[in-house]
């Protein structure tokens, strides 16, 4: 992204979530009560008029955003429920679980990592739609070009707690250092039982291997956005991937899986999941 502008990508993916959670019920696949108060109002008015077109040109990039939203909800329930005590959103743009995740409130201490840029805006609006920041939320500004994660200890990070690290929509946009610097991070500096879930590209995907629509739109626009998909993950290899670097008990979600999980219903089995995306969990390999 550009050194001082908010993210636009941040913003893009909270109108995908926006245009999904408006859906009824019935239909919709995630559900994120904020999305849209993180949209400018003429993105959400392009969003809405371009959503056909959008679908047309890239089949199911929408909804693999929706299922990876969902995905990672159901997956940070269960890791609630096995009892962290410390959630780190990496890059979190205008994610929103910190204040819609209830069962966080009181027992999970949330640290959100983002651009400075990013976090001033996401801040402001926080503070204009609760009011007060909440208690459980510790935002910590961090610009990788000139720092590093390390920077969580000074706002009350804990390596010895059970933590889950949350790692959504990032690693495409970012070089393989700093995908392998972040990972050691989370597998040096977390308790016994800490995890991580993130999605991912496959390297086909960036190579031409494997054609997508949606990969050279946004390659295109990499001008304005100053984000570009720079780094994958060879396709049937994120296993040896992350055992490599620390991890095991490894959950692989590819497009099949996702649709399978999340659009069997009549009311969605209509659509489809771009198969060039995928979203893994690990859990941090016992030392």
């Amino acid at each position: 992204m550009k050194r001082t502008q908010s993210s636009l990508t941040a913003e893009g993916i909270a109108v995908a979530r926006a245009l999904e959670s408006s859906k009824p019920a019935g239909e919709r696949v995630c559900y994120d009560p904020y999305a849209r108060q993180f949209v400018s109002a003429w993105l959400w008015v392009l969003g809405k008029a371009t959503m056909g077109y959008a679908t047309r040109r890239s089949p199911g990039v929408l909804e693999f955003l929706a299922a990876r939203t969902r995905f990672i909800d159901d997956y940070l329930q269960c890791r609630v429920a096995d009892g962290i005590e410390q959630l780190v959103l990496l890059g979190a743009g205008f994610d929103t679980r910190a204040y819609r995740v209830e069962t966080l409130r009181g027992r999970v201490k949330v640290f959100e990592v983002d651009h400075p840029a990013t976090q001033r805006v996401k801040v402001a609006k926080l503070e204009e739609l609760l009011g007060e920041l909440p208690s459980h939320v510790t935002f910590v500004p961090i610009d990788l070009h000139s720092e590093t994660l390390d920077k969580l200890f000074a706002r009350g990070y804990d390596k010895r707690l059970k933590t889950l690290f949350i790692w959504e929509g990032v690693t495409m946009y970012i070089a393989a250092d700093a995908v392998d610097a972040t990972l050691a991070f989370v597998a040096g500096n977390s308790g016994a039982g800490s995890s991580i879930v993130f999605d991912y590209i496959y390297r086909e995907a960036l190579d031409g291997t494997l054609k997508e629509n949606e990969v050279k739109s946004m390659q295109r626009w990499r001008g304005v956005t100053g984000e570009g998909l720079v780094f994958g993950i060879e396709k049937g290899h994120i296993e040896e991937f992350l055992a490599q670097r620390g991890f095991e008990s490894i959950v692989n979600a590819d497009a099949d899986t996702l649709r399978k999980t999340y659009f069997a219903d009549a009311s969605r089995r209509a659509r489809v999941v771009a198969p060039v995306y995928a979203i893994v969990h690990a859990t941090v390999r016992r030392k």
